[in-house]
């Protein structure tokens, strides 16, 4: 049984289309029928193809979103393009880890420039178009770095954290105008950030999810489409749905022992 999105002919933007988490949200919104602008500094040919052989319509913006000229400039001509815009995904992500005693300013702010203040310059311009029209749907992409800290990454997980707080606030200004803000926050997923991780250090994440696995991006496109349908989730904004096979839950690994145990607390 399939569920209706009602998507059909919306017209959307997503940044970080061209490769991993965005590329499958990109091709997931193209088979529901969006007219998407794949934003990204790099080539986008893998993802337009992809949704042209889905029939979908699609075109490339490339821009660095760790400039805030280029992104007043992209929102305005993916806008111009598309007649307009019911949909935002920021997806746009860089990794820059350095332990405190290491850090420079330059991957901070490189970090933060595009993690999470290109969000704030994207919402920012996406929100003055949708406001008149008092309609839209935004979806956030954060991190289960939020949950699960580790070191070397300050400046990534500052910029997550700050990207959750913000899509709150962001959600309760923009809900009298009938738009919806959410957060997808994904675990290990096969993406080219993380296949840039040693295979050894991603065993021992693995080893560390519930499911004993990494996800794949097409899995979160079912929970990406909910959140921005406003068929299915009508009432839904200031939320967070977190797709991480249950890494957040950060299960104490006290010995290795069966699923089941007589003690009702597990601990011996």
């Amino acid at each position: 049984m399939s569920l209706d999105t009602d998507l059909h002919r919306k017209s959307g933007l997503i940044t970080g289309g061209a490769s991993g988490i965005g590329q499958a949200l990109a091709v997931a919104l193209a088979h529901e029928g969006v007219r998407v602008a794949v934003a990204d500094i790099r080539q986008a040919d893998e993802t337009l193809a992809q949704i042209a052989k889905k029939g979908g319509e699609s075109f490339h913006l490339p821009v660095d979103v760790g400039v805030e000229s280029q992104i007043v400039a992209m929102v305005e001509e993916a806008s111009r393009r598309l007649g307009g815009l019911d949909i935002f995904v920021n997806c746009a992500a860089t990794t820059r880890h350095e332990l405190t005693t290491e850090i420079t300013s330059k991957s901070w702010y490189e970090t933060l420039d595009v993690n999470l203040s290109a969000c704030v310059w994207a919402c920012r311009e996406v929100a003055r178009l949708m406001t008149p029209l008092r309609r839209g749907s935004i979806l956030i992409i954060g991190s289960t770095a939020n949950y699960t800290p580790a070191p070397s990454e300050g400046s990534y997980r500052v910029s997550k954290a700050g990207l959750k707080a913000f899509m709150q606030v962001l959600a309760l200004e923009l809900a009298p105008y009938n738009i919806r803000v959410n957060m997808l926050t994904p675990g290990p997923f096969r993406t080219p950030l993380v296949a840039r991780v040693p295979e050894e250090a991603r065993r021992a994440v693995v080893s560390q999810v519930p499911l004993q696995r990494e996800g794949d991006p097409g899995e979160l496109s079912a929970a990406a489409l909910l959140l921005l349908s406003d068929r299915l989730s009508p009432y839904t904004t200031g939320a967070e749905l977190i797709v991480d096979g249950g890494l957040s839950l950060r299960a104490i690994r006290m010995a290795d022992r069966p699923a089941q145990s007589d003690s009702p607390s597990g601990f011996g």
